[in-house]
């Protein structure tokens, strides 16, 4: 009798899956510019998990770094407190390239999530948004401690199940707060005011104004700060939070953003209880905290943890303190071929993996 075949090849959207046979059903689930996700079930455990497939990881020394990266960051976490968790990494031969060794196909497996918050329709119950944030800051305290700053927080980005557990995905972007940092990050509707000029160093913060946008979304059922390109983005900002004063403009190290300023039209700050109508008084009070235009004066994700607004959920287990991210490679420069070498040791593990 033949032997079945370890791997299966299937195209899903012009993008070829080559997984173990013992991954079935696949289901395209999200797809982003650094790899796409499928749904799938593993038919010996019955189990249903979620695949990411890394677009051309060994493409060059770039996108070989922002893959390692985003492993090791996924490893280092726990299925807990908000974040998604880590079942194991697979990386083999294409089998389309099966005489070329040095092309590899690499996916990260992860636990199944029911959706994302991008698709979730209509206005959501107060109990449920609290419930949801209260989730979104657990999950960055954890990060945070850790030493880490996602920069691409999004409703894409937040997987929901039916019974409104929350948990972040993608560290494709993420690096630590030690790390040179680029305006090319968050998606334009949820980025820091400080990120879109790339006025300053900024702080973890960054991700406490994207948690705000978010919430405001949830609360009203549509985008606060829909901006047509950047320079509209921080005029959709500009126009609720109010242009800041001579103090803050001191603080920007770009003269070019600081002339910038200076010209705006004086936009007075809006009234967030007549902007969020259906929001209780608590609720208001934590936007208003979280969407100031100066990130120092942003509360942490551990201040903001203890606002009354979630008097009613804070559970000390729900917040683990992390081990330390080691960083150490983040700026390492290395070439593709040793890139490549670091990944071979998981190229072992994999033939575990494939028998299992």
């Amino acid at each position: 009798m033949e032997a079945r075949p370890l791997f299966s090849r299937e195209e899903i959207n012009n993008t070829v899956w080559e997984v173990p046979v013992k991954f079935i059903r696949l289901k395209q689930i999200g797809s982003g510019a650094y790899g796409s996700v499928c749904s799938v079930t593993n038919e010996k455990t019955k189990e249903k998990v979620a695949i990411k497939k890394l677009h051309r990881p060994f493409q060059s020394e770039i996108f070989a770094k922002r893959a390692y990266r985003e492993l090791r960051l996924l490893k280092m976490r726990a299925n807990l407190c908000g974040v998604v968790g880590f079942i194991t990494y697979l990386t083999f031969p294409n089998i389309s390239f099966a005489c070329v060794s040095s092309i590899y196909c690499s996916y990260l497996v992860m636990p199944y999530m029911f959706t994302d918050l991008s698709k979730v329709r209509g206005n959501l119950s107060e109990d449920k948004v609290q419930f949801l944030v209260y989730q979104m800051l657990c999950g960055l305290r954890y990060i945070h401690k850790a030493g880490i700053i996602h920069r691409d927080l999004k409703p894409g980005n937040l997987a929901v199940n039916q019974d409104c557990e929350l948990k972040i995905l993608d560290f494709g972007l993420a690096r630590s707060t030690d790390a040179e940092m680029t305006g090319y990050v968050v998606t334009r509707w949820y980025r820091a005011p400080e990120v879109i000029l790339n006025w300053m160093h900024y702080t973890q913060t960054v991700d406490i104004w994207s948690v705000g946008c978010i919430m405001a979304e949830m609360i009203n059922g549509k985008t606060l700060f829909k901006g047509k390109d950047y320079m509209d983005q921080l005029t959709q900002i500009m126009k609720v939070t109010g242009v800041p004063g001579k103090e803050f403009i001191q603080k920007l190290d770009s003269p070019e953003a600081k002339s910038y300023m200076k010209n705006l039209p004086h936009y007075p700050r809006k009234d967030f209880s007549t902007l969020f109508p259906k929001a209780s008084a608590q609720a208001i009070d934590l936007l208003e905290k979280m969407l100031v235009l100066d990130g120092d004066e942003r509360p942490t994700a551990e201040l903001a943890l203890e606002h009354p607004y979630f008097d009613t959920l804070r559970d000390p287990e729900d917040c683990p303190d992390p081990k330390p991210y080691d960083d150490s490679r983040d700026n390492a420069t290395l070439s593709l071929e040793e890139w490549k070498r670091k990944d071979s040791k998981r190229r072992n593990t994999l033939t575990m993996t494939k028998s299992a």
